[in-house]
């Protein structure tokens, strides 16, 4: 738990640190109080202003060494999972902002080159900072810079194949960069030990380094050894490592210098092992175990709940949660959950399948009744939706759930390993539209447009958490083929939502209500602001229709064209990106009906969208209740 009386006396080493310059200026014995005031203030701001804590709180040590150690921001440190970039954001200029984390106009929740010069690389997704950080160091080195690289990768990033890909090319070109793998439980390798240490210690000391580089170039000298050998001769390092440690891993068959594991929370030591290893040359990979939630007990505990608890009271560990005195709709997440297991009770073919994502999109409740059926492939989405598709081919009807953002990552295994076969998989797309918080990198802006585009491809999504149940129940049983079900994060507007499942008709809109002045055509829950719009719009007096579209892919084109027949003036609605979207789709259709009326887009605009709330974001690109009134307006006034 937190020391109180340290928040009463402040922050006597933080205080001091605007940037890691003057970091550096403190006494390597000084670091472990300074870790101990970053924990006790992240605990306090995050308990008011939620975030990501528990990969933060693991990470600390090793933040701190990293900038002890590195010339940043000329050195360059590229962050993977970049939730983890808390005490990185605090040690560089940011704390007295820290408080505005994640709020609109405030601090990213991850690093942003556009914010600061020390934030080098984008880090929103996973497993992609071994190949930046490779390009960087390659680049350096082409123009012969004095120039360190550190890739940081961990809090399960290394489960992604792109991370392996990074890996596999490290040694193909020269460089030096650093790889620091920070294993928060990932049962990657045995746990640290007493010989573990000693060995860490010899195969990073710069008198054993400065021997084994003589010796190399001693055997080049003699001509016993040769350049295109240098991989066998890494090989053959590690497999003496090996032998001497008793330990094999996984690094072993690579060709670069494997060190570890060592202790990630031993932040002396860990200044010690990365200046000894600074300037070692060719790529190389620093292997530290450490705690998710380290220093907060509750966190170590739970660390799945405590990854992002919300708010909650620091020194109790109790979590503040929202109390209505009337029943509220449920979110759509425990909604799909729920409904994932009413459909595995009726056929034993359901299977799940999720990317590291089981409790964000509630697939736990699948998992706590039918675990031989359930399936967390962690943070690999090619390989979750390749899988879906081999799982489909044995007579399986595979359930895959992905957050819209991360199925960008996998597109071109949608189309050759599903698509292309037909293959009958049922993706439900979690967080598609805007996301909140977690800002331009997590908003679900794009999935309508990019599968739109896929042969054989259905895309749809419910107006609310009934319809939800009604399409994964005719996407698993009725239609045939892949099937996109994008729906939003959080709450919905049903309470009573688990209403009995029935059959839905593929590619099939429907009419709320009819009119003449103007047509308002909606996909997916927005549509309920929508409906509230067209209630205002008729109170006043004016005869306006509300299409449900339900599809994107394929367009109802028979209601469209009745809309076409009986109306001059259409507002489209979707929260999704302009750009190939929806609105895109019936202005094409539009356009070969020679179609003579006036139509109006709504939905993202050409750009990322930031950080905020929901409601600030929907309000900035014009998709807040009021603004779709006012669009509506002008229409029908001009």
């Amino acid at each position: 738990m937190p020391d109180s009386s340290t928040h009463e006396q402040g922050y006597p080493l933080l205080d001091q640190i605007e940037t890691p310059s003057d970091l550096r200026r403190l006494k390597a014995e000084e670091l472990p109080a300074l870790c101990a005031e970053i924990r006790h203030f992240m605990l306090s701001t995050l308990s008011s202003i939620p975030g990501h804590l528990g990969a933060n709180l693991g990470a600390v040590e090793i933040t701190v060494a990293m900038h002890y150690v590195f010339d940043t921001p000329h050195d360059r440190i590229v962050w993977d999972v970049g939730h983890q970039a808390y005490v990185h954001k605090i040690l560089t200029g940011r704390r007295r902002d820290f408080h505005t984390l994640r709020t609109w106009g405030g601090l990213a929740g991850f690093p942003i080159p556009s914010e600061s010069e020390y934030d080098t690389f984008a880090a929103g997704h996973a497993s992609n900072s071994i190949s930046a950080a490779l390009g960087m160091a390659v680049g350096t080195a082409l123009k012969e810079e004095d120039r360190r690289v550190v890739a940081f990768i961990g809090d399960g990033a290394m489960s992604g194949g792109m991370a392996f890909e990074g890996l596999n090319n490290a040694s193909s070109f020269p460089n030096n960069l650093l790889i620091i793998l920070n294993d928060n439980n990932m049962s990657i390798d045995k746990n640290v030990g007493g010989l573990n240490r000693h060995m860490v210690n010899l195969l990073t000391n710069p008198t054993y380094n400065s021997m084994r580089y003589d010796m190399y170039r001693m055997l080049r000298k003699l001509h016993i050894v040769h350049e295109d050998q240098h991989k066998d001769l890494q090989r053959f390092n590690n497999r003496i490592k090996a032998l001497l440690s008793g330990q094999t891993n996984f690094f072993d068959s690579f060709s670069i210098r494997y060190l570890g594991p060592t202790d990630g929370h031993d932040v002396v030591h860990l200044v010690q092992l990365l200046q000894d290893i600074r300037d070692m040359k060719g790529p190389r990979l620093l292997h530290i175990s450490t705690t998710k939630g380290k220093g907060y007990i509750p966190a170590e505990k739970e660390p799945t709940i405590w990854h992002a608890p919300g708010k909650f009271d620091p020194s109790t560990g109790e979590r503040i949660q929202s109390v209505s005195s009337t029943p509220q709709p449920p979110k759509y997440q425990d909604v799909f959950g729920k409904t994932l297991v009413e459909l595995a009770d009726r056929d034993e073919r359901i299977v799940s399948v999720t990317p590291a994502m089981p409790t964000g999109c509630s697939m736990t409740f699948m998992m706590e009744k039918y675990p031989k059926r359930s399936f967390d492939v962690g943070i690999a989405e090619e390989h979750a939706v390749t899988f879906s598709s081999g799982l489909a081919a044995e007579g399986f009807i595979p359930v895959c759930n992905i957050y819209s953002t991360f199925m960008q990552r996998a597109y071109d295994q949608l189309i050759h390993d599903v698509a292309l076969t037909e293959s009958h998989v049922v993706f439900c797309l979690d967080r598609a539209g805007l996301v909140g918080e977690d800002g331009a990198t997590h908003q679900g802006a794009f999935d309508i447009a990019y599968l739109r585009t896929i042969p054989s491809m259905t895309v749809c999504s419910p107006y609310d958490e009934v319809q939800l149940r009604h399409l994964m129940y005719s996407a698993a049983f009725d239609w045939v083929g892949p099937v996109a079900i994008r729906y939003p994060r959080g709450a919905g507007s049903v309470v009573e939502w688990q209403q009995p499942m029935q059959s839905y008709p593929h590619g099939r809109a429907r009419v709320l209500s009819e009119g003449s002045s103007l047509a308002i055509l909606s996909l997916g829950p927005i549509g309920v602001s929508a409906s509230h719009v067209v209630e205002r719009l008729q109170a006043e007096g004016y005869s306006v229709a509300h299409i449900d579209l339900v599809f994107a892919k394929p367009l109802d084109e028979a209601c469209l064209r009745a809309v076409f027949a009986s109306t001059q003036k259409i507002l489209t609605i979707e929260e999704g990106c302009l750009n190939g979207g929806v609105g895109s789709a019936i202005l094409q259709l539009a356009m070969q009906e020679d179609y003579a009326g006036r139509i109006k887009t709504l939905g993202l605009p050409d750009e990322f969208i930031p950080h905020g709330t929901p409601q600030e974001q929907k309000l900035y690109c014009g998709l807040d209740e009021e603004s779709i009134y006012q669009a509506a307006k002008r229409l029908l006034t001009h």
